[in-house]
Order: structure tokens, then C-alpha cells, then sequence
């Protein structure tokens, strides 16, 4: 029987999961919520990837409604699910497509290996299966692995795959794309990028490149600029997320590979840190293993509360 995406989520995470539930065990077994406990909780937040921000909000919210009482593992779990919960809510919002544009363009960035076409393919998915009419660009035109990868999910969606040869200018080929998806009546154009970062400032220049030539066909384009993650990365996802926001104007981030990660956390850093919208995460490869993210169930399913 398959499983639901919350066990799904929930199973994707228990790497995560254990980490918090052993060191909230070893630390609470029905003893005051004393200084001592939590300057230990405090520890156990911040080896779990939540970050020194999220770690202090957390206590401050136990110190100034738990503290000098006696509490269990179980009470503490359900009250820290409660507090991410909290962070995480302003963020959980979809991605909504603006159906006065037509298309939607989606620009999609982050470095390789972060899963930006696998993405590109589950959100082609997902459009399709809403009736819409979606088209995708192989813009990361110096790794043929990445063009090759798209075409398999252009055939697997029936969505056509807009490519150019190897070392193309990309801003070209959207610009080409963007035309063409215009006159056959697209709904929503995703465009996948490059993403070395060895080589920031050439990767800026053709980001913003791209983005200037979308603009001489509709100055409102790019109308989302997606940053995708990657969980197991930790702490680095942090950084990341600040070299693209200074690349171009990032609008939301998806985060992805939270079934091979004990550093789930890193989710509720970003929340705290950035307040970017986090749209969608992934636990697995499959089309269905990308939803919208959901601040309960993620909160729930990192903590272990239920």
C-alpha cells in the first residue's frame, strides 16, 4: 500500500526526527524546565540545524511559559512542534500562478545538484494534471545531463521542452522561449538555469542577462523566481540562499531531498532567517514526492509529536 505524503514526510524525516527525540530524551525524563535544561534543549536545537535564532526563540517561548515546571519528553516535543509550527506558518504558502500572465514564467535557480530540473519536471507534472498548458527550457545549456534529463520529463508530462545546442547563450534561448511559448498559447514557462558557483559573478551575469531579455517582451517577467535547495547541505543552504538574493530578486524556495537528511531543520532556519515563501518540499524522486508545503505536518514530522 503506498503511503501518504505525511507518512511520507514523517518517514523522510526521521533521520531528522531522531536527532531532536534523542537528545530531547536524554535531556527531559520529568525534571524542572530549569536554566540547566535549557541551555541543554538550547543544544539540542542548534546541532539539529534550527540555527542560534530559532534555538534562542524557542527558549525564550519555554522560559516565559514552562519555566520551574516539571515536564516530560512528550510535553516538550508537542510544545517545540507547536513553536516551529508558528515560524513556519507565514511561509507555507503555494506557489500561485498568475493567470493574467500567460504564460507564468518561472525562473529557476540554484546550484547543481540541488534537484532545480527534477523540479522543473514534478511542477510540469503537476500543472498538467490541472489542465494547463505548461512548456520548459533547458537553459543550463553547458551540462547535456541537464538538457537530457528535461527531455525525459517533457516526454514524461507531455509538456514540449524548449532546448538549444550545447554552450548557448541562454538568455537567447528564453528569450526564444518565451516567444514561443507566448504565440502557442502556454500557461505557465519554466526555465532552468545554470548553476556554478564556483564562478559567481559569470552565473550572476547570465542570470540577470536572462532576466533583462524576458523583460523586452513583458517588463512583469520574470513572475517567480524559485531558489531550489538542497537539505542535506545543512548550515550551507543558509548561504546559498543569500548569494541568489543578491544575484537577482528570489520570491520563493523549494527544498528538496528531506528523505536523505538528518538536517530537516535547516527548513526552520531559513523560515526564521529570510521569511521567503517556502512553496514546496521534496522526500523522493517520484512526481508525487513534491508538495506544497505545510507548516503543521512539517513541524509535526520534524519533532516527531505525532
Amino acid at each position: 500500500m503506498a503511503l501518504g505524503f505525511f507518512a511520507r514526510l514523517k518517514e523522510g524525516l526521521s533521520r531528522s526526527t531522531q536527532k531532536i527525540a534523542e537528545g530531547i530524551g536524554a535531556t527531559f525524563t520529568r525534571r524542572k524546565l530549569d536554566d540547566a535544561a535549557l541551555d541543554e534543549l538550547e543544544d539540542v536545537l542548534i546541532s539539529a540545524d534550527l540555527g542560534q535564532a530559532v534555538a534562542r526563540r524557542v527558549i525564550r517561548a519555554f522560559r516565559s511559559s514552562r519555566f520551574g515546571r516539571e515536564v516530560t519528553d512528550a510535553e516538550v516535543k508537542s510544545a517545540l512542534a507547536q513553536e516551529i509550527a508558528a515560524i513556519l506558518a507565514p511561509v507555507a504558502r503555494p506557489l500561485l500562478l498568475d493567470r493574467a500572465k500567460k504564460p507564468h514564467v518561472v525562473l529557476m535557480v540554484g546550484v547543481n545538484g540541488t534537484g532545480k530540473t527534477t523540479t522543473i519536471g514534478k511542477l510540469a507534472l503537476h500543472y498538467k494534471t490541472e489542465g494547463l498548458r505548461p512548456v520548459l527550457v533547458a537553459g543550463d545549456t553547458f551540462r547535456a545531463a541537464a538538457v537530457e534529463q528535461l527531455q525525459i520529463w517533457g516526454q514524461r508530462t507531455g509538456a514540449p521542452v524548449i532546448s538549444a545546442p550545447p554552450n548557448s547563450d541562454a538568455a537567447g534561448l528564453a528569450f526564444d522561449a518565451l516567444t514561443q511559448a507566448t504565440s502557442q498559447g502556454a500557461d505557465v514557462l519554466l526555465i532552468d538555469t545554470a548553476g556554478r558557483l564556483h564562478n559567481k559573478s559569470a552565473l550572476m551575469e547570465e542570470l540577470q542577462k536572462i532576466i533583462r531579455v524576458l523583460r523586452k517582451q513583458d517588463p512583469s517577467a520574470p513572475h517567480s523566481v524559485l531558489l531550489t535547495l538542497d537539505a542535506t547541505t545543512g548550515q550551507n543552504a543558509v548561504q546559498q540562499v543569500r548569494v541568489f538574493k543578491e544575484m537577482v530578486a528570489v520570491t520563493g524556495l523549494v527544498v528538496t531531498k528531506l528523505d536523505g537528511s538528518a538536517r530537516g531543520g535547516i527548513v526552520v532556519a531559513l523560515a526564521e532567517e529570510f521569511g521567503l515563501p517556502i512553496h514546496a518540499v521534496g522526500v523522493g524522486e517520484q512526481a508525487g514526492d513534491l508538495r506544497p508545503f505545510d507548516a503543521q505536518d512539517f513541524a509535526a514530522g520534524l519533532v516527531g509529536s505525532r
